[in-house]
This record gives C-alpha cells, structure tokens and sequence, in this order.
C-alpha cells in the first residue's frame, strides 16, 4: 500500500508529529499486532490531523486505521479525537442496501405473511371511478370491476413475459419433448379477457402443471391425444417346461441323496428309471 499525504490546510506540526501517540490509540482498540505502517496523514481543520496506519488483519484487506488527534489553541498537549477503521483502497466492502420490498423472490411468501402493495404499483390501474350511489356501485361489483385496483397493461406484460419464459412456456425441456402443444389438448382451459389466445389452465391431474397457467404453445406427455400404449396387463404364456433334459449329479451328492432317504425312514432311494418287477408283468385277461 503506497503512502499518502493530502494536505487541505496548513497542517499544525505538533499534530503532524503524533505519530506515536496514534498509533498507541490505534493500538488499543486493535488486536495484537495488527496496526501496521504509518501510511501518512490529513490535516481536517486548524490543529486537527488524522494519522493512517496500514491494518494487517487478513480479514479487512485494503483498510487503514485512521486516528485523529488535535491541539487547543494556545496548548502544547495534543489529544487523541477519535479512532476508526476505514477502508481503503481496493478493501472488500459490503454490497449496498437494498429494500426489502426489492430483493423478494418468488417463493418466499409463507403462511401468514403479509406483502403489502404500494399505491403507485406500476402493475395496478384503479379499478373503477368512485361514486356515491350504491345502486351504481353495486352495478359494478356484479361486473368483477368492483376491486379497488385491477391489472394494468404494464402488469400484463410482465405476467406475460414470465409466464412464456417460464417452465410453462414453450422454451423448456418437458414442451421441446411433448407430441403436441397445450392449445390443441382437451385439458387445456383457456383463460377469459385478453389472455385467452396465449394461455389457459391445465387441468388434467396427471401433468405436471395441473392448476397452473400454461402458455398455449406449451406442451408435456399428457397430451389427451397422445398415442395411445397398450396395456401393461397381458396374458402371461404358459411356462415352458422341458420333460427331455435331466442334470448328472456327482456321486458324493447321490450318496448324501440316499443316507437323506434312510433317516427319514424310507430306505434307500430308488435310482430314477428303475422298474418294480412284479409291476412290470402284464396282467393277465379271463
């Protein structure tokens, strides 16, 4: 950090020469070994001059401690006014405030929360012009335009852009993928007044946007006129089995096979294939 050295006025040289007596104050308020070089000084008025020191805490890089010290008139004592930490150049400031009616998104509005409107919304337009006859008035309200403010054309254009360059317009990945758009589905319900030929609602419970506003030229896989697939459930083929093959077993399994025989008591297993003699006779006829 280069030094610097501004003078506005004549700078009093008893103050100029603190040099010590700030970096002492600087010292206090500071942790162990973080007041760095004398960066130079300000002279902000008669007998007032703000000394610079470089601070060397990693996490305020590029900021500099600025200690103001001053001298009464007539006095040979100089005092120390004030200790602060300031940034610099190139020091990593926080961004500026922004209100918070600014930085919303959509989503962040939970249960119970209240989102006040501004009575110059750019979005809003009055609804009807205020009159004393209640007959009139409730005239109005039966033609919906009885609400204080309506949608202005500026508010229709900015649901229109976000509607159409949303995930229910026709740029997203599931409206590239399906077999046709929304307009010609028989779920589609279009909206009334002046959005009716761009958008509608969907209104199968099966698509992804089921109660959702969707552009026309959208689309998705739950188009009702989507190729119909057959059924899932078929007739499942009688098993094949194969009467002709049989497995040779190692002569250690056929012994084991026929000890298993004896312990359950029913002697020694009949190798398959075998033929009782006497069942082998043909029987005779009287």
């Amino acid at each position: 950090m280069s030094r610097t050295r501004t003078r506005s006025t004549a700078a009093d040289q008893a103050c100029v020469a603190a040099v010590e007596l700030a970096r002492g104050a600087a010292e206090e308020i500071a942790r162990p070994q973080e007041v760095g070089e004398h960066l130079g000084f300000d002279s902000e008025g008669d007998r007032v001059v703000t000394h610079f020191f470089e601070c060397l805490d990693r996490a305020y890089k590029g900021w500099r401690w600025a200690v103001t010290v001053a001298r009464a008139s007539r006095a040979r004592v100089v005092t120390v006014c004030e200790t602060v930490l300031l940034p610099g150049k190139g020091a990593l400031l926080a961004p500026n405030w922004v209100p918070w009616s600014r930085r919303l998104r959509p989503g962040d509005l939970g249960v119970g929360d209240l989102l006040p409107t501004e009575a110059d919304d750019d979005r809003l337009a009055p609804g009807f012009t205020a009159t004393d006859d209640d007959s009139d008035r409730q005239m109005i309200f039966e033609y919906g335009l009885g609400r204080a403010r309506v949608l202005s054309a500026f508010g229709r254009d900015l649901a229109v852009r976000r509607w159409h360059t949303g995930d229910s317009g026709p740029h997203s990945p599931i409206a590239h993928a399906a077999p046709a758009q929304c307009s010609t589905c028989g779920f589609y319900w279009p909206l009334a007044g002046a959005l009716r030929l761009g958008f509608g609602v969907c209104a199968n419970e099966y698509a992804p946007d089921d109660g959702r506003v969707v552009a026309a030229d959208h689309g998705c896989g739950a188009h009702s006129e989507a190729t119909t697939v057959p059924s899932m459930i078929v007739d499942q083929p009688p098993p094949i089995l194969d009467d002709l093959g049989y497995d040779l077993l190692p002569a250690e399994a056929e012994e084991e096979e026929l000890a298993q025989g004896e312990r359950l008591g029913g002697g020694p297993a009949e190798s398959e294939g075998s033929v009782d003699e006497t069942e082998s006779e043909p029987l005779g006829h009287s």
